[in-house]
């Protein structure tokens, strides 16, 4: 069984972005060279996410709205975590969005279904930030 291993940097301009990433991961299969086996996608920080999902300008509006709904970022008196730093939503946000993903690679393909991206979400940017991956198999 063969591994690879690389990490990706992110340095977002604003404090809330999602990042279509998949092109970079489809690097790091190429750059691998393993055909079968798996992927795995992960956030190195704890206010930032790796899901998958569609890469449609609409549904990420629609993220947006939803995860300030269930976790909003003012008044940031609201969070007893709030104390030295303001970022308390965006380790909620985190929570909800999900740490990794792990993608079967089938014949050297991310093996994905229709419309499935991988996305790194930023929701404490302005800073840089990086994203594991590891490659697993023959």
């Amino acid at each position: 069984m063969k591994s690879y291993r690389k990490e990706l940097w992110f340095e977002t301009r604003n404090r809330r972005e999602l990042i279509n990433i998949t092109r970079d991961i489809q690097i790091c299969v190429a750059e691998s060279a393993i055909k079968e086996g798996l992927v795995l996608v992960n956030a190195m920080h704890i206010t930032s996410s790796i899901f998958i999902n569609d890469d449609e300008s609409g549904l990420h509006h629609d993220f947006e709205i939803w995860l300030e709904k269930l976790a909003p970022e003012k008044p940031h008196s609201q969070y007893k975590h709030n104390g030295f730093e303001d970022n308390a939503d965006a380790h909620l946000k985190r929570t909800i969005m999900g740490r990794e993903v792990v993608v079967a690679l089938t014949k050297g393909e991310l093996d994905f279904g229709p419309w499935e991206q991988i996305f790194y979400g930023e929701f404490d940017g302005k800073r840089r930030k990086r994203v594991l991956v590891k490659i697993i198999g023959e």
